[in-house]
């Protein structure tokens, strides 16, 4: 198990390398001149000169990779344009809304797709796993953000049991704190549950057929008991590869559900930089959330080993 986990942390790290390398590529090196981009064609020379310094481009690019790589892992991202606060505290204000929000999400996503995927295996093709499979059909077909625009029509003007947008902070308690993440974290579970719930209902389908299983059975085991012991295990492999992907995505791809409840997210702060062309920000939290996304499928990694231990030898 050692030598599996340390072949994932040398990938984790040399992906994440990689990851920053093709980041500031981009957004420094191939546009031409950050400051142009940042101020517009009506910018004076000594304005562009003035940004230049200010934002290090008057040093070679190796250094300024090298400097800006390094103060990521001591945490010091530079000072935003906009703000004129260090990216640290503006991602640090946001991460409290957005990583919470995400786990929300990602718990009633689970808690809701995998019961229904089981039961519309256990009951394929009859009403249970129809009804199932047009949940699956409908949360999938409809975005995000509509969900979210509906849940406020009803549960906060209609009936008024929730704010319409807004967060007021994890200092003012957290029962409202919680309550302003909770219609957010329904409107990004219900389509992501569409999608787990049909992924699980394949993986049990597809385990319920193997030789293990029916051998199960010829020993007297019932269905349920069978379904519990030997199938769900073996079926998590693939769904616990859609959780994390799901996960990074609630993270990084919550920027339209977090406008539509106007909250003070990880998703809105990249919206309002890119608006405001604060290209410091935008390349620190594009780092971020690719950095996310790494180390999430490191742990959907060793959770693979954990699941089936064959793999650890077939993965290395």
């Amino acid at each position: 198990m050692a030598r599996f986990v340390l072949r994932r942390l040398i990938t984790l790290a040399v992906t994440l390398l990689i990851a920053s390398l093709a980041i500031f590529i981009l957004l420094e090196i191939v546009p031409g001149d950050p400051a142009a981009a940042q101020l517009g064609t009506q910018a004076t020379a000594e304005t562009l000169a003035a940004l230049r310094a200010e934002m290090g481009l008057d040093r070679p690019a190796p250094i300024r990779y090298l400097a800006w790589l390094g103060g990521a892992l001591t945490g010091d991202f530079g000072l935003s344009l906009t703000y004129d606060v260090p990216v640290s505290q503006l991602v640090a204000a946001r991460g409290v809304v957005s990583l919470p929000l995400a786990v929300m999400a990602i718990v009633l996503s689970t808690a809701i797709a995998i019961p229904l995927g089981v039961i519309a295996a256990a009951h394929h093709n009859r009403a249970a796993d129809r009804g199932v499979m047009i949940f699956s059909q409908v949360g999938v077909a409809i975005p995000n953000f509509w969900v979210g625009i509906l849940l406020i029509l009803v549960f906060s003007v209609q009936l008024g049991w929730f704010s319409a947008g807004g967060f007021p902070g994890w200092g003012n308690g957290i029962g409202p704190a919680f309550m302003a993440l909770l219609l957010p974290a329904v409107a990004l579970a219900l389509p992501q549950a569409a999608i787990l719930a049909r992924v699980t209902r394949s993986s049990v389908l597809d385990m319920m057929d193997e030789d293990f299983v029916r051998t199960a059975r010829a020993k007297g085991l019932t269905r349920r008991t069978t379904l519990r012991r030997h199938v769900l295990r073996n079926a998590l492999i693939p769904v616990v590869t859609i959780m994390g992907m799901q996960f990074s995505f609630l993270v990084a791809g919550a920027i339209l559900v977090e406008n539509v409840f106007t909250l003070p997210g990880l998703g809105r702060l990249l919206f309002q930089a890119l608006a405001q062309r604060d290209l410091i920000v935008i390349k620190d939290v594009v780092l971020l959330f690719a950095a996310l996304v790494i180390v999430v499928n490191f742990v959907v990694d060793l959770l693979y080993g954990v699941l089936d231990p064959r793999l650890r030898g077939a993965r290395s």
